[in-house]
């Protein structure tokens, strides 16, 4: 989830000051000579990560109870630490309740406290897609914590994309995935467009200097405005804004976040490599893909979800009604929309 639709969230009133705060453990794991599908090398790749709770291991030493969560494009781990999520699925009884699960969440490649453009090498940075950034995941759990099996991964929007490529990669690691806001196809149509209206936004910018600026230029911010408007629904929107004077208040609000041009164009751009629809027919890791029909992003008048699951017996798919407790694409991250489904699904596919 982008920093503007926590923002959408914050001014719906769905996301406040004073969420709980959580015991997370954080770390950094080190990844040495990092291969890049682009051929490019990275000496020490940072995967930053947080967690909750304490990995439990069955007699052959594998752990059974590790959850991966992973965010969305220009997000990080600490999103989900919100009352709106981590207070619905983390709290005693809860679903993914932390005295149970081991819960884990890193920040991707390009995102958070994890390398990234902005921290040195700018325009010089690999050209990262979501084949390296599910692999540096995967070395990160058996490299910096010592995971060897995953009992679930549930990702939203880039991470719902993440979650097809950990199925397809490596199926024998996890037991099952709930992918939440995203389609099992490339990038293609819309969904392109307004990504590469992003990514030219700020590197046709003349203020971008080829990714070698000394000051961030303005076009991040357009950017983060573009990615904030695909990402909420109409009655968001109104509701935030219900006339011509709240928004015109509320739109600097939007405008002044202030992430780094270099970041927010590789993160865009990461999709560059997702395809999952050729292997789709091979996934055998049970899954409960939820859609919402809010989603501008990933409209559901494409119908391309529910097609192209009917090639996949262990698929359920769901498209989640599109009510006033909606909030778009945003919504893979309000829990108490989907947690029950979430419960229900993680009773069916226990061993």
């Amino acid at each position: 989830m982008t920093r503007g639709i926590l923002l959408l969230l914050a001014l719906a009133g769905l996301a406040g000051a004073a969420d709980k705060t959580w015991p997370v453990t954080e770390g950094d794991a080190h990844l040495a000579e990092f291969h890049f599908q682009t051929g490019e090398t990275m000496p020490d790749l940072r995967i930053h990560y947080r967690t909750l709770g304490t990995p439990h291991r069955d007699a052959s030493g594998t752990v059974r109870n590790a959850v991966l969560i992973l965010h969305g494009t220009t997000g990080a781990g600490t999103q989900f630490l919100r009352d709106i999520f981590a207070g619905e699925l983390f709290e005693t009884g809860q679903p993914l309740d932390a005295a149970k699960y081991y819960v884990i969440l890193p920040d991707g490649i390009g995102h958070g406290d994890s390398s990234k453009p902005s921290d040195g090498l700018r325009a010089k940075f690999p050209r990262y897609g979501y084949t390296d950034m599910v692999e540096a995941q995967y070395r990160m759990l058996r490299e910096g914590l010592g995971v060897n099996h995953l009992r679930l991964i549930l990702g939203t929007s880039m991470g719902c994309m993440h979650a097809y490529v950990w199925m397809e990669r490596h199926p024998e690691f996890l037991d099952a995935a709930v992918p939440l806001a995203c389609q099992p196809q490339q990038i293609a149509g819309r969904n392109l467009l307004w990504r590469q209206s992003v990514i030219h936004a700020i590197r046709d910018d003349p203020a971008w200097e080829g990714g070698n600026y000394k000051t961030n230029p303005v076009s991040a911010k357009t950017a983060e405005d573009m990615m904030a408007f695909v990402g909420g629904n109409p009655i968001t929107w109104q509701k935030s804004w219900p006339t011509r004077e709240k928004g015109l208040e509320g739109f600097p609000k939007v405008a002044a976040r202030g992430q780094d041009a270099n970041d927010i164009a590789y993160a865009v751009d990461a999709s560059w490599d997702y395809d999952p629809e050729p292997g789709l027919a091979r996934i055998r890791t049970p899954f409960l893909h939820i859609n919402f029909s809010d989603d501008t992003i990933n409209p559901p008048e494409l119908k391309i979800t529910e097609e192209l699951l009917k090639r996949v017996p262990a698929a359920q798919f769901v498209l989640f009604p599109y009510t006033a407790e909606t909030r778009g694409h945003g919504s893979h991250t309000i829990a108490a929309l989907w947690k029950d489904k979430l419960a229900a699904f993680l009773k069916e596919t226990e061993k």
